[in-house]
């Protein structure tokens, strides 16, 4: 398994893998607009994605959007995106995931927003700390 930054050039291939992870959480099919706003997005830097290949096939990604934290007075992430095809799951490769999306990020704290039931998964992958509540403005 080779774990890396997913460049633009390799958009298809995470496309598709952005397409199961919405079908499973059970939000809509992003349409083609989108995956050429998030190509944008990725040649921007504006968000970066971390993925998990085994030979030619990606089968597993995270995401990291970047800012500026008070937390530690660094620049922070957001880890979202994160979806591990389900033949490739209870093998390590989540935390494994998670720590180099930390590391090659190069942020001072990484956070993640998730439901009650997911809780448990995200804190056995490092995210330990918590910092009360998140929600989103509508």
């Amino acid at each position: 398994m080779k774990y890396c930054k997913i460049e633009p050039s390799q958009i298809d291939h995470l496309w598709e893998l952005q397409k199961l992870y919405k079908a499973e959480i059970g939000e809509e099919e992003p349409q083609n607009s989108d995956k050429i706003a998030l190509t944008q997005a990725i040649e921007d830097n504006n968000i970066f994605f971390f993925g998990v290949w085994e030979e030619n096939a990606l089968v597993a990604c995270c995401s990291v959007t970047t800012g500026f934290s008070t937390f530690n007075f660094k620049t922070s992430g957001v880890f979202e995106d994160f979806y591990i095809c389900p033949e490739y799951r209870h093998r390590g490769i989540a935390r494994k995931l998670a720590e180099f999306a930390y590391r090659e990020s190069g942020v001072g704290s990484l956070t993640v927003g998730c439901a009650d039931c997911d809780i448990g998964m995200y804190e056995a992958i490092g995210f330990s700390v918590r910092l009360g509540n998140l929600l989103a403005f509508e």
